[in-house]
């Protein structure tokens, strides 16, 4: 018995052209006896490649299915289309269109960008999974691959900056100073502009670490919270930053979104 040929549909974008296979097979699902043949011809970039496509496709008895946001190209395939009998279904101008006359401004007719967004994702997670690795100085060769190291006594908000800064896209690496730990030497071979040193009041930080006891149930009166022990800490991270030659920031009186916001135009004035 002879096999029939599937029912082909094109599938035309000048990026991709994931979107409208997404949109063509979510439709084919809605026939039972959808045997549809996908195919997929990306990144056009000229009439010739179109030219070509309505020939396959009058000649197979297709449709074309297309995510075209170049204005020239989209006109070119809508009338064309119509003018040689063939089914060409627009994804993308209807939303197009209709956006348009909500936002009051036209669109950029830039191709890809749903994938520059992507991109613009990954670097966001990639950033969120660096900063929990080499959290609290867990793997000191994490500091030669970061954008930015935080150091700083314990309580000084490390760790919340590292994550609030990660989904900014910028990896983050931080490391606890402790007079009776010797910092990694890795910490001294970095350009010392990618070092963040944070500072913090004696008092401020005497009240936040009671606080952080309380919560675990434990006495208040423990060396991590003595002033004497604070002190002591203190001065020993001032040591460290002023042998490192980094930039502090005091964080008694800030809000993590301060700090970033402080960190990231350090950044953006490196960069410039």
């Amino acid at each position: 018995m002879e096999q029939t040929e599937k029912l082909k549909v094109y599938i035309v974008s000048d990026s991709v052209g994931e979107t409208a296979e997404l949109v063509t097979k979510a439709a084919a699902s809605q026939f039972e006896s959808s045997e549809l043949e996908l195919r997929r011809i990306p990144y056009i970039e000229d009439i010739s490649t179109l030219d070509e496509v309505l020939s396959m496709a009058k000649e197979s008895n297709s449709i074309i299915a297309f995510t075209l946001v170049v204005p020239e190209l989209r006109k070119y395939l809508k009338e064309q289309a119509v003018k040689e009998g063939i089914p060409a279904v627009d994804i993308m101008g209807p939303m197009l269109d209709g956006l348009q006359g909500l936002v009051k401004s036209p669109p950029k007719f830039r191709p890809g960008m749903v994938h520059r967004l992507d991109e613009d994702y990954f670097r966001k997670v990639e950033a969120i999974e660096f900063a929990v690795k080499y959290d609290d100085g867990r793997d000191p060769r994490g500091l030669l691959r970061a954008d930015i190291i935080l150091i700083g006594v314990s309580r000084t908000s490390k760790t919340p900056l590292s994550m609030y800064l990660a989904h900014k896209r910028v990896k983050v690496a931080n490391v606890p100073l402790v007079p009776e730990v010797a910092p990694p030497e890795e910490l001294f071979k970095v350009n010392p502009k990618k070092c963040i040193g944070l500072t913090i009041n004696p008092e401020a930080l005497n009240g936040i670490r009671s606080e952080r006891l309380k919560a675990l149930g434990l006495q208040a009166q423990a060396s991590y919270a003595n002033m004497e022990r604070i002190t002591a800490e203190l001065e020993y991270s001032k040591r460290v930053m002023d042998q490192i030659g980094c930039q502090v920031i005091d964080v008694s009186n800030k809000a993590v979104e301060e700090t970033a916001n402080i960190i990231l135009e350090s950044i953006r004035k490196s960069k410039a």
